[in-house]
């Protein structure tokens, strides 16, 4: 009876009359739905139980069958449509969310995908020499998104290498504002400069006005002419 006991069945004159424990206990184990070895299990315990005086006939096996190969089925087709996405996510930037089951904090952990491994019909990631569940993947970034990340990054960095504006002079760092004014107005993309923090907008123009105003010109703005 251990067999009826694993998948929650009862079967009586070799026909399934109850799928679910009438246990509280069992009610709050016992997942929703069941898998091809669940199915399997309940079809053979149907099969070792059934009334020997009203034996099922072999149609209705034969239906059985049929009902579980579709579940086989499915559940192969939905392994390989996930081992697919999976291995899409090779040298994409994804963002991993996993809670603690114990403090119920949740992490996240962004990188790039290097690789993905096959195990148990699972898809794991390889994001920073460690191994992630695919399940547990919350976002993927694209090319375009991260390299406009990396753009505002750098260019807020050199921002902030940058001294005091009363230590500026046209000697020391008129090029290199320039340089960056020219890089902010002609060849950084609308994207790259959304993601700016606007306190680093206000921060360059200041920069280019403190140069403008040491050499006696009119003061540039962010504003793209046309």
């Amino acid at each position: 009876m251990s067999d009826l006991n694993s998948v929650q069945a009862i079967i009586e004159n070799g026909k399934v009359v109850n799928a679910n424990s009438n246990t509280s206990s069992s009610k709050s184990t016992t997942p929703a739905g069941y898998d091809k070895d669940s199915f399997m299990q309940i079809l053979v315990a149907q099969m070792k139980y059934q009334d020997p005086m009203e034996p099922t006939s072999n149609t209705e096996y034969i239906s059985q069958y049929a009902t579980f190969t579709q579940v086989e089925q499915l559940s192969n087709m939905a392994n390989a449509m996930s081992m697919s996405r999976a291995s899409e996510m090779v040298g994409k930037t994804v963002v991993i969310s996993q809670t603690n089951s114990e403090t119920g904090k949740t992490t996240e952990v962004q990188g790039v995908v290097d690789f993905v491994t096959y195990s148990g019909n699972k898809a794991y990631l390889n994001v920073n020499g460690t191994n992630y569940s695919a399940d547990d993947v919350t976002q993927v970034l694209s090319d375009d998104y991260t390299n406009a990340i990396k753009s505002a990054e750098d260019f807020q960095k050199s921002i902030d290498k940058l001294p005091n504006l009363e230590l500026i002079t046209d000697e020391a760092h008129g090029e290199t504002i320039d340089a960056m004014y020219e890089y902010y107005m002609n060849y950084m993309d609308d994207k790259a400069k959304g993601m700016m923090d606007n306190s680093y907008v206000t921060s360059l123009l200041q920069y280019v006005n403190r140069i403008d105003d040491i050499r006696g010109d009119d003061k540039r703005t962010l504003t793209e002419t046309t």
